[in-house]
């Protein structure tokens, strides 16, 4: 009996939709339990085409469009048959004397504000894509769940058709609120686009309020632990990669995969591997053959790489796809694949298989979430040049050296602070992160270009640290362990001590006017 107490008899449906995909889906249901059929534009003739029943919205409101459409729904007779409240007295007398009938479903999809942004059209017509009588019908529909049912997306077609074939042309108070739960969720997604359209347009980055959307793109087993829940969200109405194989990915492989798509990202185009393991590179190349690319990558440290994930900025061969599938990787990124390589990556049944080609590189923000608390930041994806540098030492490195040096530099501001990278030519050979001390993370380089690395005098070794050094031990540790040349940011008050040490070994330094802090 309660269910049968909560349940809303449908007569009378208003459809106005701008995407008619599948309407003949609704429209067969709606006619097997008799219901009238209200609608405007091109939904009417939409309908009457299909070969339905529909009378005409301004017919039924006696009042025509205006204002090319902008006002055609916003009708009071429209309003109070979807806000009225059917156990009111004082509603149902009102309704009465002006002659207002009830409408039980709204059936509503909104202008295509996202395609238009896509579109890149111009301001005017995003504007108009900026609709106004479908967001308010739905919201009225929602707030008025108890009596109203509200259809705001394709995707609840189906369900809704079961729910009025199960209970015979009503639909239970139940379904009812979760539609209106999720009828807000697409006004609030699309009236934040609006907003975001309109920040960026003033370049306001923080204004007073903020709000922030994503649509749900996948649901993990568990977050970064198993006792942890997980998911994530994209901004954009595309997916910025695309998995061609293997298991799904977890909370922890996007973690990764983002860290090492920022760094290969800022690789000179279609040049670069790097091997990332826990958010952190553990081996970066970027020679110009891509084969020896990934065996440098690899060999700066091999066991580290171990189930770690592989990202190369060119599309991958057939040849290097039959390398990487003799070492164990969680996931392998490249700019796309050719056939042959895909067959071959696919032996590894788990194995994570990742397009990244489609990746849009612009974005404005990164977010860090805590108690309720959420950091912004506009990402630190500057491509470093010359003009970013100044030679401070009596010793100048020669063009190519200048090269390297930036190179360094570049794969050090993508590894957690505090990071020490230690490369020769164009690839990496010792890296120290995540360490309290920079001088920890000094001897952790040094310690793995010991261990891996066949280092002999003739060999010019580069050094980059994220921010300066405190004190002079740091890069006198660096420089009794061979290195020739070093690039660091400058700020401390022991910078003169540091030059003055770097002249007396005739060592090269380089001080970055930017600090590249990655906490």
């Amino acid at each position: 009996m309660g269910i049968r107490k909560n349940l809303t008899k449908i007569k009378t449906a208003l459809i106005s939709l701008s995407d008619k995909s599948n309407l003949k889906i609704i429209l067969n249901t709606l006619r097997k339990h008799k219901v009238n059929i209200i609608s405007s534009g091109g939904t009417y003739k939409k309908i009457k085409q299909l070969g339905y029943k529909c009378s005409e919205l301004s017919k039924y409101t006696n009042f025509d469009e205006i204002l090319d459409g902008r006002v055609k729904t916003l009708h009071p007779k429209i309003h109070a048959g979807i806000l009225n409240l059917r156990g009111n007295l004082k509603h149902k007398q009102q309704m009465k004397k002006n002659g207002y009938e009830n409408i039980d479903l709204v059936i509503v999809n909104f202008y295509p504000f996202e395609k238009a942004l896509l579109g890149k059209r111009n301001h005017n017509e995003i504007i108009e894509n900026i609709d106004i009588g479908g967001p308010s019908m739905v919201r009225s529909a929602a707030k008025n769940y108890r009596d109203v049912t509200v259809i705001s997306s394709l995707n609840q077609y189906e369900e809704l058709n079961e729910e009025i074939n199960k209970y015979k042309g009503s639909t239970s108070l139940k379904f009812r609120e979760k539609l209106a739960e999720e009828a807000f969720m697409e006004t609030a997604f699309y009236e934040t686009k609006i907003f975001k359209y309109f920040l960026t347009r003033r370049a306001n980055f923080f204004p007073k309020k903020n709000v922030f959307s994503g649509k749900l793109l996948d649901k993990f087993r568990y977050g970064e632990n198993p006792h942890q829940l997980g998911a994530i969200y994209n901004q954009n109405d595309y997916k910025d990669i695309i998995q061609l194989g293997g298991k799904k990915l977890s909370y922890n492989n996007y973690n990764d995969l983002y860290s090492a798509l920022t760094l290969t990202k800022s690789f000179p185009k279609n040049i670069g591997v790097a091997i990332i393991k826990h958010a952190n590179p553990c081996g970066v190349s970027i020679n110009s053959n891509n084969t020896k690319s990934f065996n440098e990558a690899l060999s700066c440290d091999p066991v580290s790489a171990y189930g770690g994930i592989l990202s190369c900025n060119f599309k991958m061969s057939q040849n290097l796809a039959k390398q990487v599938n003799k070492i164990f990787f969680e996931v392998v990124i490249a700019n796309g694949f050719d056939k042959d390589s895909i067959k071959i990556l696919k032996k590894r049944k788990n194995l994570r298989i990742i397009d990244s080609s489609k990746l849009d590189e612009k974005f404005n923000f990164n977010f860090i979430s805590k108690f309720n608390n959420i950091l912004i930041q506009t990402p630190d994806n500057i491509k470093l040049k010359k003009r970013d540098f100044h030679v401070v030492s009596i010793k100048k490195p020669d063009k190519k050296t200048m090269k390297k040096l930036i190179f360094a530099f570049n794969v050090c501001r993508n590894i957690k602070s505090n990071a020490i990278v230690i490369t020769k030519d164009f690839k990496t050979v010792g890296i120290g992160s995540g360490q309290p001390s920079r001088l920890d993370s000094c001897r952790i380089a040094i310690g793995k270009m010991k261990k891996f690395q066949k280092i002999n005098s003739k060999d010019q070794l580069i050094a980059a640290s994220d921010a300066f050094f405190p004190f002079v031990d740091g890069i006198e540790t660096l420089v009794q362990a061979g290195v020739d040349a070093v690039i660091q940011p400058r700020g401390s008050i022991n910078d003169k001590e540091i030059i003055k040490f770097a002249n007396k070994t005739k060592t090269i330094l380089i001080f970055s006017k930017t600090r590249h802090f990655n906490h």
